[in-house]
């Protein structure tokens, strides 16, 4: 029982030194590794060569996987390239092994230790996360250690051999149940470090080995199609590829496992280091074979995923939140602010069908008035979500300041979509049932109120884009004249009621409420400019006057 317990524990730290590796270089390195992908796709070898790198460095195939995966989603990578792409990030994700494959678990201690003082002694965030990505280096070669202490009782194991010679006769079922721990684990990186282990203390017989690291490959290309299946079609099709590679890949090599021993001992025959050459060598055989195939890959891929129509009953779903990037806070605060935009642009059309609803007293414009704000509401709902699931993470300060910025202005965004559905709308349909009209001087004065508001929700989206101080305190000085303009406004209309106009008089009510909506729009609009000018301290923090006495 206790050797059980400490190759649970030893798998258990495998895994979390190797999620340690991936996160601290992601959150690192993120943005510059997703530029370097989407600027290599001039031809299929220096993508390849890209994937290869950007792996080697993420340690992570499924992680590189995702990236190309939300860059072809949007169109920005061919299908090919894409494929391309994720044939290098098989062969970098193979890189590690062979590292560690050496004996240099005695560097364990120390990379734990400047990890850990790295991490504890810095404020910057960068150094914390490379700290944390040599901590968990570290993590990995403790762990490799303990496990293949632990595992070499297991040779004398009399029911544990049975099992697995069951398995060295059957290697399409070890090569299946591995795919499925891949899947589970979502990592091969770790599953191929374990079988590495088992190897090295000969636990397993190196055909099983060698069926066991088959079944990794395919399980990790299994993980990607998973992850995926909620994606846009383009962006599934990248997975899906590359299992397809994988899979006819398992298909063609495992008969030859038995036969395939001799010429990988000729690179060298220690156990672990034939287990680190085989997974290469089958991610380069690989590579060479489909390189040459990629469009006919593609096209396959195409035709069993077919491109949808966008459903027309999802208007509101988000553009730009890529739940892969959540794991590097600048690359995620970027696709919200995108995400904002793309609801300040659903929010302006409501605004100026709002003014048309008015204007040509159209039942049919207040509906559609109202359909928007369901969009509205549900881009907001996304967004505020991402954002949850993205303060999970260890944000520095300025990251987590822009989180909060981003939820409350979209939450004022999310208030004037009410405000305007749900009380303009109403005044609006309230005008068309009781046939009500607004005086020639009346409705002009309203038409420029309102193209006023539309324009400062133009001046706040810049504003919340930019946070330039310049432009927030336009925002501001924009608020003070809305709302002079809003009481010259309602003193000439009740001139117009003195002087007895009838129409004046017959929707006064109506008139103020709707000049009392649209300033309660402006009013939500200006929140943007307050944290800019408090950070500068341009802010008062009171418009009291003091105490005089």
């Amino acid at each position: 029982m206790e050797f059980l317990i400490n190759l649970i524990g030893g798998v258990a730290l495998l895994l979390w030194g190797v999620r340690m590796v991936r996160t601290g270089v992601n959150r690192s390195f993120g943005s510059a590794l997703r530029r370097v992908i989407s600027r290599s796709t001039g031809n299929r070898f220096s993508a390849f060569l890209a994937g290869l790198g950007v792996t080697a460095i993420l340690q992570s195939s499924t992680a590189t996987a995702l990236i190309v995966s939300s860059f072809a989603g949007r169109a920005i990578i061919p299908a090919a390239m894409s494929l391309a792409l994720m044939l290098g990030a098989d062969v970098g994700s193979t890189l590690v092994v062979q590292v560690l494959s050496f004996d240099v678990t005695w560097l364990s201690p120390l990379l734990i230790a400047g990890g850990v003082f790295g991490f504890l002694s810095s404020e910057i965030s960068a150094r914390r996360n490379l700290s944390r990505a040599v901590l968990g280096l570290g993590l990995i070669l403790l762990s490799l250690k303990l496990i293949t202490a632990v595992s070499a009782p297991l040779r004398e194991a009399e029911a544990l051999t049975v099992v697995l010679w069951t398995l060295v006769d059957e290697p399409l079922l070890a090569v299946l149940i591995v795919a499925v721990i891949t899947w589970l684990a979502h990592s091969s990186v770790t599953i191929v470090l374990l079988v590495m282990s088992f190897a090295a203390v000969q636990t397993i017989a190196i055909q099983l080995a060698f069926a066991m690291v088959l079944g990794a490959n395919l399980g990790a290309a299994i993980t990607a199609v998973v992850i995926t299946l909620r994606a846009p079609v383009l962006a599934r099709r990248v997975p899906l590829g590359n299992l397809i590679m994988r899979a006819v890949g398992v298909l063609v090599l495992v008969p030859l496992v038995p036969w395939l021993q001799p010429y990988v001992a000729e690179f060298g025959d220690d156990p672990a280091r034939m287990v680190a050459n085989f997974h290469t060598g089958v991610n380069l055989a690989l590579a060479i074979v489909f390189l040459p195939l990629l469009a006919p890959v593609a096209k396959f891929a195409a035709k069993l995923l077919p491109e949808e129509e966008e459903a027309a009953s999802r208007p509101g779903r988000p553009r730009y939140l890529d739940a892969n990037a959540l794991d590097t806070p600048a690359v995620a605060l970027a696709a919200a602010v995108r995400e904002t935009l793309h609801m300040g642009d659903e929010l302006r059309a409501m605004l100026v069908k709002a003014s048309a609803a008015f204007r040509e007293s159209d039942n049919q414009l207040v509906k559609e008035v109202s359909a928007a704000d369901d969009v509205v509401d549900d881009l907001h709902e996304a967004i505020k979500i991402y954002l949850t699931q993205l303060s999970t993470a260890e944000l520095d300060r300025e990251e987590s300041e822009r989180c909060i910025e981003i939820l409350s202005f979209t939450t004022n965004l999310e208030h004037i979509g009410d405000v305007i559905d749900k009380n303009l709308m109403e005044l609006a349909a309230k005008k068309i049932k009781s046939k009500s009209s607004f005086s020639a001087e009346g409705q002009q004065e309203l038409e420029s109120y309102h193209e006023r508001v539309v324009a400062n929700l133009d001046l706040a989206m810049n504003v919340f884009l930019t946070r330039e101080k310049a432009l927030a305190r336009q925002m501001l000085r924009e608020k003070a004249e809305m709302r002079d303009l809003e009481r010259s406004l309602v003193d000439q209309h009740f001139a117009r009621v003195a002087a007895g106009r009838a129409e004046s008089v017959e929707s006064s009510s109506l008139h103020l409420d709707v000049l009392r909506d649209l300033k309660r729009v402006n009013s939500y609009l200006t929140s943007v400019a307050y944290p800019i000018l408090e950070r500068s301290g341009e802010l008062a923090e009171s418009r009291l006057v003091e105490d005089r006495d």
